[in-house]
């Protein structure tokens, strides 16, 4: 099992930028995969970024060039460094980790980009 806690959020103008944390519980080196999804009201959860355990990393085309994901094993930690951010980004942001055959999620943070 694995608790993530997700932080810094927040309210943001158009072409901003933020740095969204999700500490985990466990050490890294046992979570498969670890990344972000996205929620708007209205819309499907979405796939942001995710980086495995072997450093690959994928990003929806709606955010590669302007979000990064990276992961720090020593402090359990995986960020997402958002830049240039669009109202389009507006949604909550969840983290995930895949450990075995497991999804967990974090409870969410909510990005609001407005001017």
């Amino acid at each position: 099992q694995v608790q993530l806690v997700e932080s810094g959020g927040g309210l943001v103008q158009p072409g901003g930028s933020l740095r969204l944390s999700c500490a985990a519980s466990r050490s890294m080196l046992s979570i498969h995969r670890i990344g972000w999804y996205r929620q708007s009201p209205g819309n499907q959860r979405e796939l942001v970024a995710r980086i495995t355990s072997g450093n690959n990393t994928n990003y929806a085309d709606s955010v590669k060039g302007r979000f990064t994901i990276s992961r720090d094993n020593a402090k359990n930690t995986v960020y997402l460094q958002m830049n240039s951010l669009k109202p389009e980004d507006t949604a909550v942001y969840y983290c995930y980790a895949v450990v075995l055959a497991y999804t967990y999620w974090g409870q969410g943070t909510q990005v609001t980009v407005s001017s």
